[in-house]
Order: structure tokens, then sequence, then C-alpha cells
């Protein structure tokens, strides 16, 4: 039971990824679109001060913050392709009509019942408009919990085939029939059972607003301290899409979750200064400064015949995570040599976010430093005070330098430099990468390419073709079931193939090689052949 629920969590969090990773896209051309009618900018530019500019801005900063009002359609399509095993835009489109169906049906009947409010607002009625159809007010919960039942039905039914006259209504267009009486009694269902959920919901975002500064530096130390797991995304993502990270009127509509309420904010020129709630998507600080200071330690503690070696693994790491915010290459060298360590890097992450709470920063930063600029700067310092999260970022630095610093030569631990003989941990830069996936090529001259020996050294490594029943990939992590995980060859892993860290939890394998691993999975499905797994 315990081992079902692990795998069904992990597969939750790895579907997350598909709605999670588009929507700071649609923030980001936000904030371009913001730049071509910034006052400011336009006074220091003066040839933007025209109608093509300015019109141009207006369009896109104003036509991409009508998905933030749809995020349940979102989710609930990203999570039912990403949650299929198979025929996944299938699985998406049926999604769609399930959604529909859905509103649709909650409308009917809370008309029939007379609980369909009537009044001029819907503010605080707990009711809104959803694509035009008044319902009750489920947010982004009501993509996540459609988003799951249709896979659960996609995956039972997709398959089902029929004879004859009935052919035509087998196999996606049979879990669409299924799809139906199963939405329509969930609607009926949660017209009576959500507003126990939203009163239960909107008192936990009570209490942990009034927790305070302890509640944000729970949130920033989980949020790291669940990085093995793979389940982080399960921490942040509430605070991010839905009322517990906050209920703020933006332009005369309501948005709910931190970085909702920023996007709109950005969009809107009237708007003087981030909401408070910011703060929940403050999580860079870790990212783009702490962990370069240690990395710095890690180096300054390194055996003098190895400071050459670290610094040249190190630094392509230190790179991607001040850049990109990708820590995980970082954090697993010295997460199992050094487990105190990364709980004392869990516990500044979520430091650092009190402190910029305490200063009162509305910096947007989540990730690195390109998504830092790109969001911050062309709202000026008095919007979002971004020079002080810099500046907290910079005592960050120095904090982890000297903590790391201490604890490494106090522990006498073995982190990167520091190794004995046999039981290297190495961080692997992209030219490594690919040397090692050149270098395996040669050897099977069966399938010349690259990938291909590569992936046969990683299914190796493995235990094997058999022992391997999934394979499917997160933004970093290429994550699998298998047969009898006993039969990884975790050093193999890591010294042959450039995976920074292996984690094995009961069935569950996760494999982190960084940016590079969508090439990986799919050199390794080509290899087991399951290249049509993906469509």
């Amino acid at each position: 039971m315990k081992e079902k629920l692990m795998d069904g969590m992990q597969r939750f969090s790895k579907a997350m990824f598909i709605p999670v990773l588009i929507l700071p896209i649609a923030g980001i051309l936000i904030a371009i679109g913001n730049l071509f009618t910034n006052a400011k900018l336009i006074e220091t530019v003066p040839f933007l001060n025209n109608p093509i500019t300015m019109g141009f801005g207006a369009i896109l900063s104003g036509s991409l913050v009508s998905i933030l009002s749809n995020l349940g359609l979102v989710f609930c399509m990203g999570l039912a392709v990403g949650l299929a095993k198979k025929k996944k835009s299938e699985a998406g489109f049926t999604a769609v009509l399930g959604y529909l169906v859905f509103i649709n049906a909650m409308n009917k009947f809370m008309e029939l019942s007379g609980i369909l409010f009537e009044g001029e607002s819907l503010q605080g009625t707990g009711q809104t408009m959803v694509l035009g159809v008044q319902v009750l007010d489920m947010g982004v919960f009501l993509g996540i919990i459609l988003g799951i039942v249709t896979a659960i039905v996609h995956n039972k039914f997709c398959e089902k085939e029929f004879n004859n006259a009935f052919q035509i209504y087998g196999g996606t267009r049979f879990v669409f029939i299924m799809l139906i009486p199963v939405v329509v009694l969930l609607a009926i269902a949660f017209t009576y059972i959500w507003p126990f959920f939203q009163s239960g919901i909107n008192s936990l975002g009570t209490l942990i607003n009034q927790s305070g500064n302890f509640g944000i530096f729970l949130y920033g130390t989980l949020e790291r301290l669940l990085i093995p797991t793979g389940l982080h995304h399960l921490v942040y993502t509430p605070f991010l899409y839905t009322s517990l990270g906050g209920i703020q009127e933006v332009g005369g509509q309501l948005f709910e979750g931190a970085r909702n309420i920023y996007f709109a904010e950005i969009a809107d020129p009237s708007v003087s200064i981030l909401s408070p709630s910011v703060i929940w998507d403050a999580r860079g600080i870790s990212k783009m400064f702490g962990l370069i200071g240690a990395c710095l330690a890690m180096y300054h503690t390194a055996s003098p015949e190895n400071k050459g070696k670290a610094k040249a693994i190190l630094i392509p790491a230190v790179v991607t995570s001040f850049v990109a915010g990708v820590t995980e290459p970082i954090e697993f060298s010295f997460m199992f040599v050094a487990p105190l360590l990364f709980v004392v890097h869990a516990a500044l992450s979520g430091l650092s976010m009190v402190v910029l709470n305490l200063l009162s920063v509305r910096a947007i930063g989540p990730n690195g430093f390109i998504d830092f600029l790109l969001y911050n700067v062309p709202l000026g310092i008095e919007k979002t005070g971004w020079p002080m999260y810099i500046l907290v970022g910079l005592v960050f630095f120095v904090i982890y330098y000297f903590t790391f610093r201490f604890l490494i030569t106090k522990f006498k631990y073995k982190t990167i430099g520091r190794e004995e003989t046999g039981q290297e941990t190495k961080l692997y830069s992209k030219s490594e990468y690919n040397e090692s996936k050149g270098k395996k090529a040669t050897t099977n001259e069966a399938q010349p390419q690259a990938e291909t020996g590569l992936a046969s050294t990683i299914v190796a490594a493995l235990g094997g073709p058999d022992n391997i029943n999934t394979v499917t990939n997160c933004y970093t992590r290429l994550r699998l079931t298998l047969d009898k995980p006993d039969k990884v060859d975790e050093l193999a892993l890591k010294n042959d193939t450039g995976a920074s860290g292996v984690i094995i939890k009961d069935h569950n394998v996760q494999v982190v090689y960084g940016l590079q691993v969508n090439s990986v999975r799919k050199a390794v499905d080509q290899y087991l052949g399951r290249e049509s797994e993906e469509e």
C-alpha cells in the first residue's frame, strides 16, 4: 500500500510539470509586454512612444493574463496528459470535454437546487464564472481533480474495443462515454461537498498567514528537504496557484495564488508595488547565491591535488544553478555523503525567505538570474525592491560559505575533492557528459549513435531491459519503476553515465541528469524499443 501511494505521488508530481513549467513562460511574456508600456522606459527610450509598440505590449500582456483566469482547464488537460499511460493526446482532448461537461452540469444542478447566486457581484459568494458559466469557485483544484479522474478512466478503458456495429464506440470514445456519468455525479456531489473543502482551505491559509515568518520558514525549508523524494513540487504548487498563496483583487478581478497575483500585477500599470504574497515565489536565494557559496567552500576545502578537478566539476554546476536555477547537481553532491549539510542548506533557504519578508522585499525570484532580470528590472525598484533581494543574496552567499566550510572541516565530510579512493562522488559537466556518451558509443558498432551507447550503459546499470517496467522523466530526473531495485549499480550510473545522484525508494528509482534528461530519456526509450509510449 505504501509503495503504491509513493508511486502514485511521484507520478502525480511528474505530471504536474506539464502545466507548471508552461505558466512561467506566460509570466515572462507578460513581463516583456510590460516593457513596451512601461512609462519610465518610454521616457528613457522615446522610440517606444508609438501606437505600434505600445499596442503590441498591451495585447501581449493582456492576452496572456487570460490564462490565469482559466488555470483549472490548463491543469485539467495537463494532468490528464501527464498521467495517461498511452494515447496521451486523446487523454488531453477528453479532459477538455469532461471539464466542459462538469461546469455545465454543476451550473444546471445549482440552478435547479436554487443555490445559484443572482446578484450583480459574485465576490464573497464562493461562486465564480468559469468559461462564462457560473459555478462554485473551485479554482485550480477543479482542474487537478478532473485531470486525475480523466486519467484514471482513460487508463482503464482507452484500449477497450468492440466488434461489428459497436466498433465505432471503442477506444478513447468509450473513455468519454464512461467519463460523462462520472463527471456529472462529481458535479452534483461537489455542489454539496466543496463548500466544506473551501472552508478548510481558507482556514489553512489563515493559519499559515497567522504563523507569519515561521510559516514562511517552514515552507522554504520543506520545499528543499523534499528534493530527494521528487515531491517538493507538491509543497509550492498550492501556494502559487490556489488561495493558500493569497487572494488579491487586481484590475477589478480576483486572483488566487502568489504567481497568479503577481502575473496580473505585472500587467497592470496601476499597481505601484507587488503584493506581499510574492514571498511564496521568492525561493531563488539559495539557487542564485547560497549554493554558490557552498561550492566555493567545497573548492577551498578540497585536497590540494584535487583542486583542479574540483574546479572543473563545480563551475558548470554553479553556472547552471545561478543562471537557470537547477540545483540538484550541486545538492546531490553532498546530500548523501553529508546529510547535515543538506539539512542546513534547507534551513538557510527557508531563513532567506524570512529575511526577504522582514525587509518587505517584493522581488520575484523563483529560479535563476535570467528569470530574475526579466521579471524585476522592467518593473522598477519601487514595485519590487529587487536590489535588496540581491543584497540579501550576497549576505547568504557569505553565510553559506562559512557555514559549509566550518561543517566540512569539522566533521571531515568527503565532499567534492575530498573523496577517498574508490568512493568518489562526482558532479559531471556537460562536456564530461558528452565525452561519456561518445566513449560508450564507440563500443557499440551495431548502433553507432552516441545516445544509444549511453542508453545501453544506463539500462545495464539498472539491471537490464527485463528489470525496467516504466520510464518517464521530469525536469532533471529520469524516473523509473523496476522489478528488482537491488540490481541498480549506482557507481556505474554516476561514473559511466554522468548521473549526479541516484534515489531508490521501494521499486521507484530516480536518476538525476540535469537539463539533458530529455535526451537521456529518448535514448533509453529508443534502446528499449519504447518510442510508442511517448505518443
